[in-house]
């Protein structure tokens, strides 16, 4: 079953590289398609750039350090007196 799914992409790989390679150098519409690619191109990049400031904008700033020391250091203190009590 791999074998088959990796055969047909590797055919769909290489029938897309001569199909575009026609486009580009033999089409009539080469300066089009030449545009188009550069379009989604730059649009890919610029959208993931976009992303990933959305997520850095969006996120919450994690707790300082000290905070989450005084929430470790309160939790050891509650399982001592738990063990302290119940021998």
């Amino acid at each position: 079953m791999n074998r088959a799914i990796g055969v047909g992409l590797m055919a769909v790989g290489v029938i897309g590289i001569l199909l575009y390679g026609w486009l580009v150098f033999f089409s009539p519409w080469q300066d089009l398609i030449l545009q188009l690619t550069a379009f989604v191109a730059v649009a890919a990049v610029l959208g993931i750039l976009a992303w990933v400031g959305c997520a850095l904008a969006t996120t919450p700033p994690p707790k300082p350090i000290e905070e989450i020391e005084k929430e470790v250091q309160k939790a050891l203190e509650e399982i001592e007196k738990t063990t302290q009590h119940n021998p």
